[in-house]
């Protein structure tokens, strides 16, 4: 664990820190390790979900990593469109002809791209303060 990180900031754009710390048991700490690997997990996931794709199975699963660790980390809008596509991508798995819009698509990857900037720039912030 980290020795006396910061708080957690009150506002971080597209992110519900409150309620993700509480989840935490009311940890900071925990939430700031967690959204450091939140940051480095995911820093390749844009190319790995983009060679996933045309294949339901391996992208659902690339979703459903990206949707379980965002819900956990408090950034909750991305969390919802990963979910979204991820019901999709379930459906087309279980044999249904289900279209996924490329719309949805081009929505998650911006909404990944910035929830990753957010996440990682607050990350760096903490780890200049702490040092």
């Amino acid at each position: 664990m980290m020795p006396s990180a910061p708080p957690p900031p009150r506002e971080l754009a597209g992110f519900d820190v409150a309620n993700a710390v509480e989840r935490m048991l009311g940890e900071p700490t925990i939430w700031w390790e967690a959204l450091g690997l939140f940051v480095q997990h995911f820093a390749n996931w844009e190319a790995e979900w983009s060679a996933a794709q045309g294949n339901s199975d391996d992208e659902r699963r690339c979703v459903h990593a990206l949707y379980s660790s965002a819900a956990n980390v408090g950034a909750n809008n991305l969390a919802c469109v990963a979910a979204t596509l991820e019901e999709l991508l379930n459906k087309r798995c279980n044999g249904k002809s289900t279209p996924v819009p490329p719309s949805i698509r081009w929505y998650l990857k911006d909404c990944f791209r910035e929830t990753w900037r957010t996440a990682a720039s607050a990350k760096k912030l903490t780890l200049s303060a702490s040092s």
